[in-house]
C-alpha cells in the first residue's frame, strides 16, 4: 500500500479522491481516529472499572460483585450492537447515527468522571448505549468508503481501520489507567471523556470526506412502522417504570434487581436469535445446514469469551491483590496488563496472516472448525497456567506480574485463532435473509459468554479459587477437544464454506 497521504487515489470517483490515506480514501483517517479514540475511551475507563469498583476509594464492593457489573456492562455493549445497527439502517442511517453514539458516551464518561456513586451506573449505562450505537454503524461506513466487495483496496482498508483499534485500546490504559490509578479515579474517567471528545469533534470535521450513503437512512421507517415501534417501546417502559417503582417504594430494591434481568438477557437473548434464524422456513435447505454448522461456532465463541473476558475482571482483580506488579524492581498500574493484548495483536496478526497464506499455497491450512478447536483448548490452557499464580498467591506470596503476561499472551494466540475466524465464517454461512443480520449475532456470542460470567458472579461463585478456575479451563479444552472429534460432521454441515 501507498504511505504517502498525498499521493493520487488509485481509483477515481471514490470519496477523497483528491488525497489519500496510505493509498485508501481520505475518509478512511476520519473513521480511523474517530474509532482510535472511541476505543481510547472505551478500553481506558474499561480498565479502571473493576478496579474502581472494588477500591476503598471507589465504590468499595466485593470481588463478585465487581466481576458481576463489569460483565454485564461489557455483555451489553454487543447486546447493544445489533439494535445500534437497526437505527443506522431504519432511522438515523449510518453517519447521524455515530455522531450521535459519540456524545452519548461522552456524556456517560463524564458522568462517570462525578464524584457521586448515584450517577455512576447511569454514566455506565450511557456508554453502553453509545457504544452499541457506534460499534456496527462505523464498520459499515468503511465498506462505503469502495466500490463494493470486489474493489481491491477493501481488506487492505479494514486491516488499517482495525489497527485504530488497536492503538486506541494500546495507549488507554497506559495514560487513563496510570492517572486513575495514581492520581484520582474520577480525572481517568474524564480523561475518558476528552479522548470521546476529541474523536467526535474530528468525526464532524472530517465528515466532508466520508461517501455519500452513509448519510442515507438505507431502509427508513414508515409512519405505521414508527407508530407500531414507539407504542411497543412505551408499553415495555411503562411495565419496567411500575415493577422498579413497586420494588423500589416496599423497600426491597438491591442491585440485583438490575444485574439479574441484564444478565438474564444476554442469555436469553441470544438464544432466541439463533432459534429463530434456524426455525426460519424461508432458509432453504443448504441454508439450514449452514445454520446447524454454525451453532457449533456459536456456542464455541461464547464459551472462548466467557474466559477470555474475565482477562479484564477475574486476572485484573487476581493483579491488584496478589500480584508483584513490577519488572527487575520497576513497578507499574495494575491496568497497564490491559495494554499486553492490543500490542501483541498488532505483533502476531501479520504473522498469522502471512502463516495461514504459507499453509494455504501448500494445501495444508487448518480449516475453519480446526481453528476454532485450537483456540477454545488455548483459551483453556491459559486458564489452567493461571493456576500457578493463584497457587503461588494461597501460599502467602505474590505472584509475578510474568505469570499474568503469559496467560494473556496465551489469549492472545487463542483470540487470533477464534475471532477473525469467526467474523469470516459468519459472513460466509450467512443465510441471504439475514445478511446484513448476522454481524450482530456473532456479536452475540460475546453477549452470551459475559453474561455467564456475570450470572456465576451473582450467584457467589469466586472465580478467583483454584478449584473454579481449574473447572473452566477443563471444560473449554473438552469443549474444544469435542469440536475436534466432530469435525468431520461440522464441515458436512457447512456445505461448499471452509
Amino acid at each position: 500500500m501507498a504511505s504517502s497521504l498525498t499521493k493520487d487515489s488509485a481509483r477515481p470517483g471514490t470519496p477523497g479522491t483528491e488525497r489519500t490515506f496510505f493509498g485508501h480514501p481520505r475518509g478512511l483517517a476520519t473513521l480511523f481516529m474517530t474509532e482510535m479514540w472511541e476505543r481510547f475511551s472505551y478500553y481506558g475507563m474499561r480498565a479502571l472499572l473493576p478496579l474502581y469498583l472494588v477500591a476503598p476509594g471507589g465504590l468499595n464492593l466485593d470481588a463478585a460483585t465487581a466481576t458481576a457489573i463489569y460483565s454485564v456492562y461489557v455483555s451489553l455493549v454487543y447486546l447493544l450492537a445489533m439494535p445500534g445497527g437497526w437505527f443506522g439502517d431504519r432511522v438515523w442511517g449510518p453517519r447521524k447515527t455515530v455522531a450521535i453514539a459519540g456524545g452519548v458516551i461522552m456524556l456517560g464518561h463524564l458522568t462517570l468522571a462525578l464524584p457521586s456513586s448515584g450517577t455512576f451506573y447511569g454514566g455506565l449505562g450511557l456508554v453502553a448505549i453509545g457504544s452499541g450505537l457506534l460499534k456496527a454503524n462505523i464498520s459499515t461506513m468503511v465498506g462505503h468508503l469502495y466500490d463494493g466487495p470486489d474493489d481491491p483496496r477493501r481488506d487492505g482498508g479494514f486491516t488499517v481501520f482495525y489497527m485504530g483499534i488497536n492503538l486506541g485500546a494500546f495507549a488507554a490504559p497506559l495514560i487513563i489507567g496510570t492517572i486513575g490509578e495514581s492520581v484520582n479515579w474520577h480525572l481517568g474517567f474524564a480523561l475518558a471523556a476528552l479522548g470521546m471528545a476529541l474523536g467526535l469533534a474530528q468525526f464532524l470535521i472530517g465528515s466532508r470526506h466520508l461517501a455519500e450513503r452513509s448519510s442515507v437512512v438505507p431502509t427508513p421507517l414508515s409512519a405505521e412502522e414508527k407508530t407500531s415501534t414507539l407504542r411497543k417501546a412505551g408499553i415495555w417502559a411503562g411495565i419496567a417504570v411500575v415493577i422498579y417503582a413497586f420494588v423500589g417504594f416496599s423497600g426491597n430494591y438491591t442491585l440485583n434487581w438490575i444485574l439479574v434481568p441484564l444478565t438474564l438477557l444476554g442469555v436469553i437473548i441470544p438464544t432466541m436469535v439463533l432459534v429463530r434464524i434456524k426455525r426460519d422456513k424461508d432458509l432453504d435447505r443448504p441454508e439450514q445446514s449452514k445454520m446447524s454448522a454454525y451453532i457449533w461456532f456459536f456456542v464455541a465463541a461464547a464459551m472462548f469469551w466467557m474466559i477470555y473476558d474475565q482477562g479484564g475482571s477475574t486476572l485484573s482483580l487476581f493483579a491488584d491483590s496478589s500480584a508483584e506488579n513490577s519488572v527487575f524492581g520497576w513497578g507499574f498500574p495494575v491496568s497497564w496488563y490491559q495494554s499486553v493484548n492490543p500490542v501483541l495483536i498488532m505483533a502476531l496478526a501479520p504473522v498469522f496472516a502471512w502463516f495461514w497464506l504459507a499453509l494455504n499455497r501448500r494445501g495444508k491450512e487448518p480449516s475453519t472448525i480446526v481453528k476454532f478447536a485450537s483456540g477454545l483448548v488455548l483459551v483453556g490452557a491459559s486458564f489452567f497456567l493461571f493456576l500457578a499464580p493463584l497457587t503461588i498467591a494461597e501460599g502467602g506470596h505474590k505472584a509475578a506480574a510474568m505469570w499474568l503476561v503469559a496467560i494473556y499472551f496465551t489469549q492472545t494466540v487463542g483470540e487470533l485463532l477464534l475471532s477473525p475466524v469467526g467474523l469470516s465464517v459468519t459472513t460466509k454461512m450467512a443465510p441471504a435473509k439475514y445478511a446484513s443480520q448476522m454481524m450482530g449475532v456473532w456479536f452475540l456470542a460475546v453477549t452470551a459468554g459475559d453474561a455467564t460470567t456475570g450470572l456465576l458472579s451473582i450467584a457467589g461463585v469466586d472465580l478467583n479459587k483454584t478449584n473454579i478456575v481449574a473447572m473452566e479451563a477443563t471444560l473449554a479444552v473438552v469443549a474444544g477437544v469435542a469440536v475436534w472429534m466432530y469435525r468431520k460432521k461440522v464441515k458436512e454441515l457447512m456445505g461448499n464454506v471452509r
